[in-house]
C-alpha cells in the first residue's frame, strides 16, 4: 500500500482516503482502521466538505463490520451527500444492513431498517447519482445492457420490498408505520434520515398517508386509520389526533366514496363523504353531484325492493347537510320523515312526534307535518281528560297555536281552561301574581298579549264555577297588562275600543279605570283640535262616567252615586245595578 500508513511519510487527504477504501473493499480492514486514524489525525478538521463524506462513509461501514449497528447509523451522512462516497463502499454497507435485518429477531432495529433504505433507494434511483451500474460493470469486466439492467434494477427492488415487507407482518406493523411504505416512499424522494429513526415510524405520518394516496392504496390507508381510530364520528380536522392525516384521509375518503356510488353503496358512500367534509375536505363539483345522486337513491333497493325507511332516512340527513342549499333534498326528507311518522302515529306516538318535529325543522312548509302534529296533541289531550299521566307534548304554547289553527276544538279550550285556573291558584297559594313572574320580550308583545286575552275569555265562557274564578282573575290580570302596553305604545282609540269589547267593566280594577278614562280624554283634546266638536264632547261624558265609576248608558233616575276617596269605581254599597233602571 505504498507505504502510506508511515509517520514520515507526507500525504495528502484524499490519498489517505482513496488507499483507506481500497483497503476496506479488498477486505484489508487492519489496513483501513490506521489509514483513517492518521486521515483523522492530519486532516481531521479539514474544509474539504467531499473527504469528511468520504470519511464519515468509510467510519460507517466498518462499525457496521464491526457489529456496531448504532455507529453506523449515527455516522451516515444524509442521502443527499452519499454521491460523493465510494460506491463500493457504500454498496458493501448496504448489503450489510440487509443481512443484519434478515437475521433472526432483528424485526424491530428500525435504525438498521432506515439505514438499507436510505442506501439501496440510493443505488438503484433511476438517475443512478452515485453510479452503481458503473460498479456492476467495472466487478463484471463488461458493460450492463440496458434491458439486463432494468431486469436486475427491478428484481433488487423486489427483493428488499419483499425483506421489508415480511419483517413488517413479523412486527406487526400497519401500512402507516410499515417499513415497506417508508421504502416506497424513499424511492420517490429523501425521506428518511437514520440517526433520527424511531422506534414506530421511519418517516412521519402524514407523508405515508400521502404516499398510500398517491399509490391508490386508499383502502389500505382507511383500513389501518380505522384501527388506529375506530369511533369514525371523532374524525375531525381541529382534533390534534387527527390534524396531520386529515388532508390525505379526507381525499381517500372522497376517493372510495365515489367507488361506492359507482357500486349503488348509496348509505356507506354519503357515510365517507360526511367523514371527508368533517376532516375539511370541501366538496367539488363532483363529489355534490355524487351526494345528489346517492341522496335521491339512498335506502331504495335495486328494482324497487329491499326499501329501507331508517336508511333512507339517515342517508338524506347526511345528504341533507352535506348540501344544505339544495332544496331538493330538503324537500325529499322532510317527506320521508312524515310518511314514517305516519306510519307510526298510533303505534309509536313519541317516534312520531320526533319526525314530524324534525321535518318542520327541514322544510317549515312540509306538508302533513303539522296536521300529524296537531292529531298528536289532540290525541295527548284525550288520553289527559281519560286520566292517563300527561304528555309532555302538552305545554300551553302548543295549545294556544292549535286554537289558532282549529278554534273549534274543545278539548283544546277545557285543557286551557284548567291549566290556568291551576296557575292562578299556586301563584295565590304562594303569595305571588301570574304577573309577577320575569316574561320574555316575545310574551310582552302586543300579538301575544291580545292572543292570550282571546284563549282566556274563550276558556271562561266555558269554564265550571269553581274553575271561572281562576280564568277570571287570570284574564283581568293579562286584559290590565294589554292595556297598560296600548297605553304606551298605541293611540288612544285602540285602548278605548279594548275596553268596548267588554271583556272588564269598570269598579273591577282602578289600574283599568283610570287607563280607559285617560284614553278617553287624550282622544276628546285631538278630536277637539282637530274641529271634531261633537266628538270631542262625546269623550269627554264618556271620560266623566267612567271616572264616577258608572257603566256608559249613564243613570236613568238619582244622582251618581258617591266615590270612595283614592280610589275610582264603585262605592261599597253600590252593586252598580242602578244603571239598569
Amino acid at each position: 500500500m505504498d507505504d502510506t500508513g508511515a509517520p514520515d511519510r507526507t500525504v495528502t487527504a484524499d490519498h489517505l482516503l482513496t488507499t483507506a477504501e481500497r483497503a476496506f473493499l479488498r477486505a484489508e480492514f487492519g489496513l483501513a482502521r490506521p489509514l483513517l486514524q492518521r486521515f483523522q489525525s492530519e486532516f481531521g478538521t479539514t474544509e474539504d466538505e467531499d473527504a469528511a463524506l468520504r470519511y464519515t462513509v468509510l467510519r460507517s461501514a466498518l462499525a457496521a463490520r464491526a457489529g456496531n449497528w448504532q455507529e453506523a447509523v449515527r455516522r451516515l451522512p444524509d442521502s443527499d451527500d452519499l454521491g460523493w462516497a465510494e460506491t463500493g463502499i457504500v454498496h458493501a454497507l448496504a448489503v450489510g444492513a440487509l443481512r443484519r435485518l434478515s437475521e433472526e429477531g432483528r424485526h424491530l432495529e428500525a435504525g438498521t431498517a432506515a439505514l438499507a433504505i436510505v442506501l439501496w433507494a440510493h443505488l438503484l434511483d433511476e438517475e443512478d447519482p452515485g453510479d452503481f451500474r458503473g460498479l456492476v460493470t467495472e466487478r463484471r469486466g463488461t458493460p450492463v445492457p440496458d434491458e439486463l439492467w432494468e431486469d436486475a434494477r427491478r428484481q433488487l427492488l423486489e427483493h428488499v420490498t419483499d425483506l421489508l415487507h415480511a419483517l413488517d407482518v413479523r412486527a406487526g406493523r400497519d401500512v402507516l408505520n410499515a417499513w415497506e411504505t417508508a421504502w416506497e416512499a424513499e424511492q420517490v424522494g429523501p425521506q428518511i434520515i437514520p440517526s433520527d429513526a424511531g422506534p414506530d415510524d421511519l418517516i412521519p405520518l402524514s407523508e405515508a398517508a400521502w404516499l398510500l394516496v398517491a399509490q391508490g392504496r386508499r383502502t389500505a390507508l382507511l383500513d389501518a386509520y380505522t384501527a388506529r381510530h375506530p369511533d369514525p364520528s371523532t374524525w375531525t380536522s381541529d382534533s390534534p389526533d387527527h390534524l396531520s392525516c386529515a388532508d390525505p384521509v379526507s381525499r381517500a375518503l372522497a376517493a372510495r366514496a365515489q367507488d361506492r356510488i359507482g357500486a349503488g353503496e348509496w348509505d356507506k358512500a354519503l357515510a365517507d363523504f360526511s367523514r371527508a367534509a368533517r376532516l375539511g375536505r370541501t366538496l367539488d363539483t363532483a363529489d355534490r353531484a355524487a351526494v345528489l345522486r346517492a341522496g335521491k337513491n339512498v335506502g331504495r333497493g335495486r328494482n324497487g325492493h329491499g326499501y329501507s325507511s331508517v336508511a333512507r332516512i339517515h342517508g338524506l340527513e347526511l345528504a341533507h347537510r352535506l348540501l344544505p342549499q339544495d332544496g331538493s333534498l330538503a324537500l325529499d326528507l322532510a317527506a320521508e320523515l312524515v310518511r314514517q311518522g305516519m306510519k307510526v302515529l298510533h303505534r309509536d306516538p313519541e317516534e312520531s312526534w320526533i319526525r314530524f318535529t324534525r321535518a318542520l325543522a327541514v322544510s317549515p312548509d312540509a306538508p302533513g307535518a303539522q296536521s300529524g302534529l296537531d292529531e298528536l296533541l289532540r290525541a295527548d289531550l284525550a288520553r289527559a281528560f281519560a286520566g292517563a299521566r300527561p304528555s309532555e307534548r302538552i305545554r300551553a304554547h302548543a295549545v294556544e297555536d292549535l286554537l289558532r289553527r282549529d278554534p273549534d276544538c274543545g278539548p283544546a279550550r277545557k285543557w286551557l281552561k284548567e291549566h290556568y285556573a291551576a296557575q292562578a291558584m299556586a301563584s295565590s297559594s304562594d303569595g305571588h301574581r301570574t304577573t309577577a313572574r320575569p316574561r320574555s320580550n316575545a310574551e310582552t308583545t302586543r300579538a301575544a298579549l291580545e292572543h292570550r286575552v282571546d284563549v282566556l275569555s274563550t276558556a271562561l265562557a266555558d269554564a265550571d264555577p269553581p274553575a271561572s274564578l281562576f280564568a277570571r282573575d287570570m284574564l283581568d290580570e293579562e286584559l290590565l297588562r294589554l292595556t297598560e302596553h296600548l297605553e304606551a305604545t298605541a293611540s288612544p282609540s285602540d285602548v278605548i275600543e279594548l275596553f268596548l269589547r267588554g271583556h272588564m267593566r269598570t269598579g273591577v280594577s282602578a289600574r283599568f279605570d283610570q287607563t280607559v278614562e285617560t284614553a278617553y280624554l287624550r282622544r276628546a283634546q285631538a278630536r277637539e283640535e282637530a274641529g271634531d266638536v261633537g266628538g270631542a264632547r262625546r269623550d269627554r261624558a264618556c271620560a266623566e262616567r267612567i271616572g264616577a265609576g258608572l257603566p256608559d248608558q249613564g243613570l236613568l233616575f238619582g244622582p251618581p252615586p258617591g266615590r270612595v276617596p283614592g280610589r275610582k269605581g264603585l262605592h261599597p254599597d253600590d252593586s252598580g245595578q242602578g244603571s239598569l233602571f
